[in-house]
């Protein structure tokens, strides 16, 4: 409900209804987002939304309506979107909402702390994801069958050099983002390399806390896009200006190498085309977590949305073709080859969209949108090819 709690709003119920029994009419199996960003309004004016422990009591309510309202149709959840994300651009940085950040002395934000408000919203986070998974397996799973997973945003790291310092700062850049989350799930605590950097910055979890994360993961969800150059920091400067994550990773990351970039660049300006990283990623996965079931909850590159490029022209997007061709080889061969547990894969996205803080500047879909005309679409290149992909398989 708009208000976050309280009374059901049944048109709700109906809308998503709807939607379900539609793409199941099409034989498409929802997989369904509990959440990607969108925390009400009035829980954020009420306690500052993810920074309370009471988004956990509220967020497993919502949940809860949810697993009764569509669990009969619905086998696989994804408690979060992105956690990552969340934590580090609407609290570090303060990009994203709620824009809350004290990178640059306060320069960007008038309020929050990018030292310690990160850390405490990611642990609410991983909180609400495991209470909601222990209410789900003990209330909904023997009559549903279904799965509760989380989507986690994963860059891979590569060291800008050989030398064991840039190595070990590529890890740490790691395990400051997919271990920072997914290493809770699987081994009940943060990674070491968090602990002693951070220090009591880093919120602890009490023992039955830890109980109740552990192996509160049915499957990962992997989103995975790019990949950086990464290099210790030895600075000071970082830690004095930004006070922040990244200072305490205690590693630099950039696309670029002695100038040259890591990789063919798309339209956003995080986007480098390395489609062996893929591999890499899925293989640390198997590795790090004993071979967890995976899903790619998102993969895929943009183009511009540029008013000179015309609507024939945008059509023929062939550098996405290629992008998702040389990404499913290398995810293929992860599966084939190596043994990585990866049961399916989700193109961002089926249509162009609002991306963010980026807004209507970018194009990720495989149907191209006419903003200026009642938002007609039309297929790119991409359909086809992704349909003569599947008919194949």
């Amino acid at each position: 409900c708009p208000d976050g709690t309280g009374e059901v709003n049944q048109a709700g119920i109906v809308h998503y209804n709807k939607v379900i029994d539609a793409l199941l009419a099409k034989e498409i199996e929802p997989y369904v987002t509990l959440y990607h960003w969108d925390l009400p309004l009035a829980l954020e004016d009420k306690y500052n939304g993810l920074l309370d422990r009471q988004i956990i009591n509220d967020y497993a309510a919502y949940a809860e309506t949810c697993f009764k309202a569509f669990g009969d149709r619905v086998k696989r959840w994804i408690t979060f979107n992105e956690p990552h994300t969340v934590a580090v651009q609407g609290y570090d940085s303060g990009i994203h909402a709620p824009g809350r950040c004290s990178v640059l002395r306060h320069l960007c934000c008038k309020q929050g702390s990018s030292g310690t408000e990160p850390y405490i919203v990611a642990h609410n986070i991983i909180l609400a994801h495991a209470t909601v998974s222990d209410i789900y397996r003990k209330k909904y799973k023997a009559e549903q069958n279904g799965e509760v997973g989380m989507s986690l945003d994963v860059i891979w790291y590569e060291p800008v050099s050989n030398s064991t310092a840039n190595v070990e700062a590529a890890k740490r850049a790691q395990e400051f983002q997919l271990g920072w989350f997914a290493d809770p799930f699987f081994f009940g605590d943060y990674p070491a390399t968090m602990r002693s950097r951070v220090g009591e910055r880093l919120p602890r979890f009490m023992t039955k806390e830890a109980h109740l994360v552990k192996g509160s993961l049915d499957f990962v969800g992997i989103n995975h896009y790019t990949t950086f150059y990464t290099k210790e920091d030895h600075s000071t400067v970082i830690k004095y200006l930004l006070n922040d994550t990244l200072a305490d990773s205690g590693s630099v990351s950039l696309p670029f190498r002695n100038g040259k970039a890591i990789g063919d660049k798309a339209n956003s300006i995080w986007l480098y085309i390395v489609p062996g990283s893929m591999r890499r990623l899925m293989n640390y996965v198997k590795d790090r977590y004993n071979t967890p079931t995976v899903y790619i909850t998102e993969n895929g590159m943009d183009d511009s949305n540029s008013p000179f490029i015309s609507l024939k022209k945008a059509l023929k997007d062939s550098k996405r073709i290629n992008y998702h061709n040389d990404y499913l080889t290398n995810l293929a061969d992860s599966i084939r080859e190596d043994g990585c547990d990866v049961r399916g894969y989700f193109v961002w996205s089926l249509l162009d969209n609002w991306e963010w803080t980026a807004g209507y500047t970018s194009r990720f879909g495989l149907y191209f949108v006419d903003y200026k005309d009642n938002l007609k679409r039309y297929p790119k290149n991409s359909v086809q090819w992704f349909k003569n992909l599947l008919a194949s398989s």
